[in-house]
């Protein structure tokens, strides 16, 4: 009856205008907890409290699946818009269930409390009462409430991680993303609420074509782009509908689960023949293939590359004001004459990558989208031609025994690292 808004607003109505103006959170951590009425039961019995006191309610903010100890206050904008309203005095009480929905921080979400109470705002809850501030005890229950509150969070993820291991070493699917060459099945289990559980089974469509990738990356030393083309001119497309990239071969190739497992974050499941799509042979073979070339590759990219390029530093300049990597191209510039005519110039310039992205999420950069290669390339060789003008009026003695010292003084300063070094005896360099 309770939540029914024409009988809640009937029974307000009753109400004096003068009556304390009251408004009403709720919040549940997971959407779970919405499914299973967790939020009609907060907001059924914080009605009937404000009724009984005689409170109008003039606001109801209700936050679902939203985690009261791992998401900051600041981020929350039910909390963000309570504070707004309440220094505009919209309000007079705050009314929640429990004040551990306010949440489960112990170093923030006491203040969050206090803050409300500084700013004229009455705290109550259902079956706390209410929370003052006027002395140092006030405080300090106020504090260890939430950093009770905070422990009982921390109890319950660790029994739900302990009870994820158990189900997951049972040889039992535990939620999540279903790895390609698998799909879900009702096999008639049911949880302790009675409700059905889905299983993980082989998905033999599939499956071969993961088998078919195992063994091309074996027996053909085919790469991740390559395969990733074979399954797009297929018609293949990942889980969320798009085309394949090397890297979601790589997540496959890569995934043990396919040797007879069920793998977790934190839990392993024992071997589970009817889930093994891939041998361990073949395994091991494939993921050591990928993981030479991929050390190849970071080799690799430590060796210079030639270029065609027509600037001298394409690749190798970045930006001083976002230090994105910068590309050289050849850019058209058109100039309109006096006579009408349009003129076109055509010369190398560099480009700032995340000037040209800033339009497309890339990040914010104040510097100029495009430089003359020309002057950049003109101020780098002059730099260089002093460098080498240094190098070639240096004497070559000298040189050389400044290389010779460098070694050997290291050498000198841990001889005499137990005394004061002897300064009497100049130090000999020898000769090259």
């Amino acid at each position: 009856m309770w939540l029914d808004d024409a009988y809640f607003k009937e029974k307000q109505l009753r109400l004096d205008t003068d009556a304390p103006r009251a408004a009403l959170a709720y919040r549940v951590s997971t959407k779970g907890q919405v499914d299973h009425d967790d939020i009609p039961m907060q907001k059924i019995d914080c009605r009937k409290f404000a009724q009984k006191q005689g409170w109008r309610v003039v606001k109801e903010v209700a936050e679902k699946g939203v985690s009261g100890s791992k998401v900051s206050a600041s981020k929350r904008d039910a909390i963000q818009q309570l504070k707004e309203e309440a220094a505009n005095g919209e309000f007079d009480i705050l009314l929640v269930y429990m004040f551990d929905r306010l949440g489960r921080i112990e170093s923030e979400t006491p203040f969050v409390l206090e803050w409300f109470v500084q700013h004229g705002i009455q705290m109550w809850s259902t079956h706390e009462g209410q929370q003052k501030i006027e002395t140092h005890g006030d405080k300090l229950m106020n504090y260890i409430r939430f950093w009770q509150a905070a422990g009982e969070s921390e109890k319950t993820s660790i029994r739900t991680r302990d009870r994820i291991r158990q189900i997951v070493s049972s040889g039992h699917y535990t939620g999540g993303f279903v790895c390609y060459g698998y799909q879900l099945v009702d096999q008639g289990r049911r949880n302790k609420r009675d409700k059905p559980v889905m299983d993980l089974v082989i998905n033999e469509e599939e499956a071969v074509w993961v088998r078919e990738l195992f063994y091309k990356v074996v027996h053909e030393g085919a790469s991740g782009c390559a395969l990733a083309e074979i399954l797009n001119n297929r018609g293949l497309r990942t889980r969320a509908g798009a085309k394949f990239q090397s890297s979601n071969i790589l997540r496959i190739i890569r995934h043990e689960g396919y040797t007879g497992y069920i793998i977790t974050k934190n839990a392993r499941s024992e071997y589970i023949p009817e889930l093994q799509i891939i041998d361990q042979d073949t395994f091991e073979k494939a993921n050591d293939i990928i993981s030479r070339r991929s050390a190849k590759t970071a080799q690799d990219r430590r060796i210079a590359h030639t270029s065609q390029n027509p600037t001298l530093l394409a690749g190798i300049v970045y930006c001083a004001h976002c230090g994105a990597k910068m590309s050289g191209f050849m850019h058209t510039d058109r100039y309109k004459l006096a006579d009408g005519s349009i003129r076109e110039k055509v010369q190398p310039k560099y480009n700032c990558f995340q000037r040209g992205q800033r339009n497309k999420g890339g990040r914010d950069c104040d510097g100029q989208a495009l430089y003359l290669a020309e002057r950049v390339d003109a101020i780098v060789l002059k730099i260089v031609e002093e460098v080498f003008e240094k190098i070639r009026d240096t004497p070559y003695s000298q040189v050389a025994e400044n290389r010779i010292s460098a070694r050997v003084e290291p050498a000198k300063d841990k001889t005499c690292s137990s005394g004061e070094k002897d300064k009497s005896r100049p130090a000999r360099l020898g000769t090259l």
